[in-house]
């Protein structure tokens, strides 16, 4: 038996990719696993000793605020300050999510009606369309080549959807296409949707992931974004605190209030020391930032020669954890999925299909820069090996 909201939801790609890497462990397969994001650097010292010197007081051990504590929010509206010159009202304008995953799909439950239509950009993190899938919602996809594209796309979509739209996602930098957008940019989102009076839902969670010399901007620094808008952000990346499970929410009073209201009927919160830690994180040295970016940037470059060394051109990614790449040539035909999917049987390397992130994803993966060094040098030589067989003239490493 079937219901109603999950006979809404396709087939999870990324579960099948999962489950092949699951059985290929368990007969001991050595996989470098560049399929999901999940941070393989320490997490800050300062930040374990502020969790496990709270976790020690008996008072922090019982349920938390669902808001998330009065020190994280105004850490983080202090954040905004210095990062953005934003200045954001704690207690009113920010709120503490279970990562920005949870926050993302609590706010489509809060402000999707049943047949309200979003737009979203296709390929794009599963949240962004699932979260309102599941609330009920519809979802007009968007081709998103480029921030430029995306936006004209949307200018298009606006006019001929029905009924009218009611939000627009956008997200930056990308997950999973790792591209990045101007303050000029956001302008002209701020100006489309204030035009056709939709909500901005904005996610930032690779706000501090970027190889450039200009930091990534914020939506909420456009005059009259806060109006309509929330962005999200998150730990999981910029301090390796993804199993922290902390995020945030932050801008529009409107916005906020109604997914804290949602908030208040199905958690407690997280637990408080880890929101204490976070608060340490936020206020704390940022060292460790810097230390964390000089790391992807440098697996970005050797990923990108390496791989290009045995054939597969890789676009240099601007931003975020991951780089996005076509499928190399020889191997089009096939498609995201079962390239994923021989690839971990044949060389052993774990990639995330495309497919996976909406229909224009398809002709791509996305690697995670979430190994070191010399095992992206030995993924490169199984990858090349598999080439072989499909391009006959490729280098060897």
């Amino acid at each position: 038996m079937e219901f109603h909201r999950t006979k809404r939801l396709p087939p999870y790609v990324f579960e099948e990719v999962n489950r092949l890497k699951a059985e290929l462990r368990a007969k001991g397969t050595d996989i470098i696993d560049f399929g999901m994001g999940n941070p393989d650097l320490p997490t800050p010292a300062h930040v374990l000793a502020k969790l496990k010197d709270t976790a020690d007081k008996p008072h922090t051990n019982g349920y938390s605020a669902s808001r998330g504590i009065a020190g994280l929010r105004k850490a983080q509206a202090r954040y905004y300050k210095r990062r953005f010159d934003v200045d954001l009202d704690a207690n009113s304008e920010v709120i503490v999510t279970l990562g920005s995953k949870e926050g993302f799909a609590n706010l489509a439950q809060a402000i999707t009606a049943p047949g309200d239509v979003i737009l979203a950009p296709s390929p794009s993190y599963p949240i962004h369309t699932f979260g309102f899938l599941i609330a009920g919602g519809t979802i007009r996809h968007v081709h998103a080549p480029s921030p430029e594209e995306y936006l004209r796309g949307l200018k298009h979509a606006v006019r001929h959807t029905v009924p009218k739209p009611i939000a627009v996602v956008v997200c930056y930098p990308s997950n999973p296409t790792a591209q990045t957008a101007s303050l000029d940019f956001y302008r002209q989102v701020v100006e489309f949707a204030t035009e056709h009076d939709l909500f901005i839902l904005s996610d930032l969670a690779y706000a501090e992931v970027y190889f450039g010399d200009t930091p990534t901007p914020s939506m909420l620094q456009i005059d009259g974004a806060r109006e309509r808008t929330i962005e999200f952000t998150s730990m999981s990346k910029t301090y390796s605190m993804a199993g922290f499970r902390v995020g945030f929410a932050a801008g529009s009073e409107r916005l906020v209030s109604a997914l804290a209201r949602v908030k208040s009927y199905l958690d407690y919160g997280a637990y408080t020391p880890v929101q204490v830690a976070a608060c340490a994180a936020l206020d704390g040295p940022q060292d460790c930032v810097e230390e964390m970016r000089a790391i992807y940037k440098h697996r970005r470059d050797v990923l990108v020669e390496s791989f290009g060394r045995i054939g597969w051109t890789i676009p240099v990614p601007e931003a975020s954890m991951f780089a996005w790449a076509p499928l190399p040539k020889g191997c089009e035909a096939m498609g995201s999925l079962e390239f994923a999917k021989q690839l971990m049987e044949e060389a052993g390397v774990a990639v995330a299909p495309g497919i996976g992130f909406g229909e224009h994803g398809e002709g791509f993966v996305r690697l995670a820069l979430v190994e070191n060094e010399q095992r992206i040098r030995q993924a490169a030589r199984g990858v090349g090996e598999f080439l072989k067989t499909r391009q006959p003239a490729v280098r060897a490493v």
